[in-house]
């Protein structure tokens, strides 16, 4: 944490707050360091696990109980993956204090991939929302409880969700949308597109064609390919010849 800590609280009972570290009375979790927020900008603490209750100031979700968390700011190039990795350290918090358990619940660190939306991101709506059903958790998208699959396909409401420019490409109404958004799912997703999606995703490599690529890389200034495995080859200049 960059910013100085200005006091310690309790993830769990944000209400519990101190000068120095300590040990929360309520449950006996660690008070963490709380860095003062810049004078200059707003300010706003919001539930990592629904994002509609925001407030002012720290504090507790009244629907689940978990501690309100400060939401980082857009001009933040690392804002996702710092919400992410918070939220996965709070979520095992509340798991563990709950259960009376200990040790971490994920396996891996946070990964992201960019893609290309015009050429790939039904598709990889098509993966996200079909993983329940390859893990025979559903037998239809639509039973899965936290998929956007009921509001794309459907039209059932979720204020959480906007929706991107290639998805109202699809029909000019919200019906032809939802029709066309269906038609996606009558054929599986083809292997190796799968193994395109996951390979991407695990090694954080740019999604998309050879062009969007070029692009990236020169946006970057780096490589957004996998180098090839082994070490490049020597060339060998052969001797010249010595006339007899």
């Amino acid at each position: 944490m960059n910013e100085k800590a200005t006091s310690f609280l309790c993830p769990m009972h944000p209400e519990v707050r101190q000068d120095g570290p300590g040990i929360c009375p309520k449950c006996g979790m660690a008070l963490e360091p709380v860095a003062a927020p810049p004078s200059d900008t707003a300010t706003e603490w919001v539930c990592p696990m629904h994002p509609e209750i925001v407030r002012e100031y720290p504090g507790t979700c009244p629907i689940c109980g978990m501690a309100l968390e400060r939401r980082a700011g857009a001009e933040d190039e690392n804002a996702i993956a710092k919400v992410i990795q918070s939220l996965g350290r709070r979520y095992v918090q509340y798991i563990n204090a709950t259960y009376q358990r200990s040790g971490t619940l994920w396996e891996g660190r946070y990964k992201a991939s960019v893609i290309e939306s015009e050429s790939y991101l039904l598709m990889c709506l098509r993966y996200i929302e079909l993983n329940p059903v390859r893990s025979n958790l559903v037998a239809d998208p639509a039973g899965y409880l936290w998929s956007s699959y009921p509001w794309h396909a459907l039209g059932k409401s979720d204020p959480l969700i906007t929706d991107h420019s290639v998805y109202l490409a699809l029909g000019r109404t919200k019906e032809e949308r939802h029709e066309a958004y269906r038609g996606l799912f009558r054929d599986p997703l083809d292997p190796a597109r799968l193994q395109e999606i996951r390979e991407s995703l695990n090694q954080c490599r740019v999604l998309g064609g050879e062009r969007f690529k070029d692009q990236i890389e020169a946006a970057l200034s780096r490589r957004v390919r996998p180098a090839k495995a082994g070490r490049p080859k020597t060339k060998v200049e052969s001797k010249a010849e010595i006339p007899v």
